[in-house]
């Protein structure tokens, strides 16, 4: 099963920094700041020097690092639970979040701020800023909620006395 989550998290981390470079190379959004692409959606530049949704910002570099040090500790224990998992959707699932957690990891340790750009809205209504890392993480979160809390787990067999019934 890993080796499902390990490509997940491949296409996750890849998905997020060609979306990146494209928006700061080929939009220049970081010069530009802002394109209005649909109604209710648009580009905007925001360097995230917090964690999700803005949250605990870094401002100095010592902030940095301990955020940079800090998400790499949980994508590490993340990817050690991967290597042991053996189900289908908790692979997938951790696989997204890891592909996300390394492009937001990557963006800290490059530009010292995670890049964000994705503007979804509705008239005064406006949803955080976020990227496809952002979005990686929270599709995967969702998933392990949905197999904790909505999937039945399957119980361990107990082990059968010598006249065939249960151990207690």
């Amino acid at each position: 099963m890993w080796r499902q989550g390990f490509v997940i998290a491949v296409v996750a981390f890849l998905a997020d920094r060609i979306t990146k470079w494209w928006v700061l190379n080929v939009l220049d959004l970081d010069r530009v700041r802002h394109i209005e692409i649909l109604p209710f959606l648009d580009f905007r530049m925001v360097w995230n020097r917090g964690i999700s949704m803005g949250l605990f910002q870094a401002d100095g570099e010592t902030g940095r690092w301990v955020l940079i040090v800090l998400t790499s500790l949980v994508a590490l224990f993340l990817l050690v639970w991967l290597f042991r998992v053996q189900n289908r959707i908790l692979a997938i699932a951790l696989g997204m979040v890891l592909g996300g957690a390394f492009g937001n990891i990557w963006d800290r340790i490059s530009y010292g701020a995670v890049a964000d750009f994705v503007h979804l809205h509705a008239g005064s209504w406006s949803f955080y800023i976020f990227n496809v890392a952002d979005s990686a993480i929270t599709i995967g979160v969702i998933l392990l909620l949905a197999d904790a809390l909505l999937l039945p787990q399957k119980q361990p067999k107990r082990p059968l006395e010598e006249n065939g019934r249960e151990k207690e």
